[in-house]
């Protein structure tokens, strides 16, 4: 454990006993928030962030340490383990460089080598090896017999053994691998006859560029395109001077630095090996490579978009009407009150073919006054602007002396998922499919949270080429996300529903429904310490789970704030210490301030948990999530074909991915701000200026009607100079040379940047 401690705790920026601590807590049941939040003291204050890295890697180095031993292990019964070769598997810190020395030892099916050594060949690979002067095929002609007939199968035998020998020599494999990852190209050109069939994928049909800067969103969408059978791809060094070197380097791993004829010949089996075996194992490694980056890049991408979705401001318990905008099929009305219990359900029929107007309006008015709405939540789909223009009317009908609703657009993605999920029809089991989406839309507004755990994280729609990623990998990413976000919010124990209990830490779906049936059973908790009657809920779950509960009104104060109950004594302590009674003191800014930390801090507790504790009693409950804010799209702009470049308008972001972030402005169609346009600086990464949900004012900068591609800016100029450089698309089509290519490749590199609509973002907006 010290090698892989020290190991990770370079990665996280930590010590290694810091990491020790974390991995002992983590193997004896503890989870990730419950560590970062009541362990500080034990792992040196290691977050939530560091802690799931750690978790990560600690999962691959076992793994690389369980390799490493059964290596060692089957080499050794091979009779062939030495000191040197047992120190290089020793000092292996990849699972490629492990394998790369392996290889020489793994059991294989029969090759030509073997055949070749079978035949008697062996001898002739290092005769030529031996002796350059001499002349390979004059030497050949003695290993002529019944099972080699001629001197070119001599000399092919003795090639195959001597390419064996190569493919299988891991600092070889180790120089190659470090070049390509340098230095390869990553080509896609169209199969011929596919050019109509992969349309969407045009940008690929003749695209080069270098495999160490291919962005994700880029790789995702050419492995899509050759899965699909529109492009091929292949990953090689530039054909002439890459290639060259590529054979070069091979070739000096015979030491041929002469134009003897056994130099000239072993030059010719170097290249022979590169371009026959080593080029295609180096370009399927490299491909996996790809690959591997891609997914790790998108899920992380995903990851993030899910985060700041869930922590979306909650418009609060309010009454809310719900609308899921339709045309045909009617808009689906749903009233749940402020607990979010459903009051009322109707369908209104505003539009084609019943164009039921004023029957629509006076059933939203009617609605309001019934049940004194609050919150109008509208689905952001299909007639969602007409909805809102219905809803804007409606409430225009509205007596003065009565206050409007607000009127919110809600995302209603993943609401269509739960509609027709177990879960909704066990939640509203008398109720049709299609009014439990107008009931989750209505609920997404009061606490997002508490809603979209109800949803697949996959399906709600904040990801990048989620479907062309290691579904197992994301899962657990996502799940991981979800259950640091529920954890960092905090739940409400005489409120949530089970699939919101079911990520509270140590808890889990069966626990989640048990302590539901509890609930129903015996009535709201009075305190924390009730849980441990509910069936299956012991005293380990119990410290995991308590400290993320909250007990609002309860017998005890401190169950409605996040200090942990093994901390109550200490908790009590500083509120004696201030000589008033705990209601009194907590929720009031300083009424600690004449207490200093330090003072508690005792063998139980360090001062990380003191002053976690002073900011509990101070701010009980906190909630980490922003304060509830709406974007207001502008009148008359209802459809693309309104957008005109030079507006301002206000809007939601919906996505935020590699390249930019798309963001919704009301007209059915969302519009991509481009990374370049972001700001006014270089923006590295679009999460460090934007987050999904967050109500931002863009610039529309370039409208394209046919193929409804909005581009959006968010910089002070208005994006003059986006319009300047959309001018001067660079071609996609890069010729590379052996002069000039990386001048030429930094080149397009600019001009991709600096344009918000180049080929990149082209494809971007054709995925999304």
């Amino acid at each position: 454990m010290d090698r892989n401690a020290r190991t990770i705790a370079t990665e996280i920026n930590a010590r290694p006993e810091q990491v020790g601590a974390a991995v002992k807590l983590l193997d004896e049941g503890a989870t990730v928030p419950f560590v970062a939040r009541y362990r500080k003291e034990v792992t040196g204050g290691l977050d939530d962030t560091q802690l799931r890295i750690l978790s990560d890697r600690l999962t691959y180095l076992r793994e690389l340490e369980a390799r490493r031993e059964t290596i060692l292990g089957s080499i050794k019964d091979q009779g062939k383990l030495t000191d040197d070769l047992a120190k290089s598997i020793a000092q292996a810190d990849t699972k490629a460089k492990l394998e790369d020395i392996y290889l020489p030892y793994k059991p294989k099916r029969r090759t030509k080598a073997m055949i070749a050594r079978e035949n008697g060949l062996e001898p002739l690979s290092d005769a030529i090896l031996t002796d350059r002067s001499a002349d390979p095929e004059a030497m050949a002609q003695n290993y002529v017999s019944d099972a080699v007939p001629t001197t070119k199968d001599a000399l092919n035998g003795a090639r195959d053994i001597i390419t064996e020998r190569l493919t299988e020599n891991a600092t070889l494999l180790g120089e190659l691998r470090d070049f390509m990852q340098r230095e390869a190209l990553l080509t896609s050109k169209v199969i011929e006859g596919k050019e109509r069939e992969g349309a969407k994928f045009s940008d690929y049909f003749n695209h080069t560029e270098l495999w160490a800067k291919t962005p994700s969103h880029r790789a995702l969408a050419m492995l899509r395109a050759s899965k699909e059978g529109i492009v091929t791809l292949d990953i090689a060094p530039e054909p002439e001077a890459g290639a060259a070197r590529a054979e070069a380097m091979v070739a000096a791993h015979l030491h041929t630095r002469s134009d003897t004829p056994g130099d000239k010949w072993l030059r010719k089996v170097a290249g022979w090996t590169w371009r026959v075996k080593l080029s295609l194992s180096m370009m399927v490694e490299l491909m996996a490579d790809l690959r591997s980056r891609a997914q790790e890049e998108a899920i992380q991408v995903f990851s993030f978009n899910l985060k700041d979705l869930l922590l979306s401001a909650p418009a609060g318990a309010r009454p809310t009407l719900g609308l899921d905008p339709g045309i045909r099929t009617g808009v689906k009305a749903a009233v749940v009150d402020a607990t979010g219990k459903v009051v009322a359900t109707d369908t209104l029929f505003p539009f084609q073919p019943k164009n039921d107007l004023r029957g629509a309006q006076a059933t939203i008015l009617n609605l309001i006054s019934a049940h004194k709405i609050e919150l109008i939540a509208i689905g952001n789909g299909t007639a969602s602007r007409e909805t809102e223009k219905l809803v804007a009317e409606a409430l225009k009908l509205l007596p003065k002396s009565v206050k409007a609703p607000t009127k919110v657009v809600v995302s209603e993605a993943g609401a269509s998922v739960y509609s027709a999920s177990e879960l909704a029809a066990r939640e509203f089991p008398d109720l049709d499919v299609s009014l439990r989406g107008a009931v989750s839309i209505a609920r997404r507004l009061q606490d997002p949270l508490a809603e979209l755990v109800k949803i697949e994280p996959k399906s709600i729609g904040v990801g990048q080429y989620q479907h062309d990623v290691d579904q197992h990998r994301l899962s657990q990413s996502l799940a991981s996300v979800v259950e640091d976000v529920v954890n960092a919010v905090g739940v409400d124990l005489n409120t949530a529903s089970a699939p919101l209990l079911s990520h509270v830490s140590g808890l889990g779906p069966g626990l989640a429904e048990a302590i539901v049936m509890h609930r129903d059973l015996n009535g709201a908790f009075q305190n924390r310490n009730q849980l441990l009657d509910v069936a299956r809920l012991g005293p380990q779950t119990y410290e995991q789970c308590a400290g993320f509960l909250r007990i609002r009104d309860g017998s005890e104060p401190l169950d409605a704030s996040s200090v942990h109950p093994e901390a109550y004594g200490l908790a009590k302590q500083v509120v004696s210490a201030c000589g008033r009674d705990i209601r009194d003191i907590m929720g009031h800014d300083g009424a600690l301030k004449n207490l200093r930390a330090e003072d508690f801090v005792d063998e139980s507790f360090g001062l990380p948990t003191v002053r976690d504790v002073f900011t509990e009693l101070e701010k009980p409950g906190r909630d980490p999530r922003p304060s509830f804010a709406t974007a207001s799209f502008a009148d008359g702009v209802d459809d693309i074909t309104d957008l005109k470049p030079g507006m301002v308008l206000e809007g939601t972001v919906t996505n935020v991915a590699a390249f930019g972030a798309f963001i919704d402005i009301g007209v059915h169609q969302d519009g991509l701000v481009h990374v370049s346009q972001l700001a006014d600086r270089f923006v590295k990464d679009p999460h460090e200026v934007v987050k999904t949900g967050q109500v931002v004012k863009v610039t529309v900068v370039d409208v394209d009607v046919p193929r409804k591609r909005i581009g959006l800016t968010m910089r002070k100029d208005g994006g003059k100079s986006a319009r300047q450089n959309s001018a001067h698309k660079p071609q996609q089509k890069r010729p590379y040379s052996s002069k000039g290519k990386e001048a030429q490749y930094a080149k397009n590199k600019k001009n991709a940047h600096n344009s918000a609509f180049g080929d990149a973002l082209s494809a971007a907006m054709k995925k999304h």
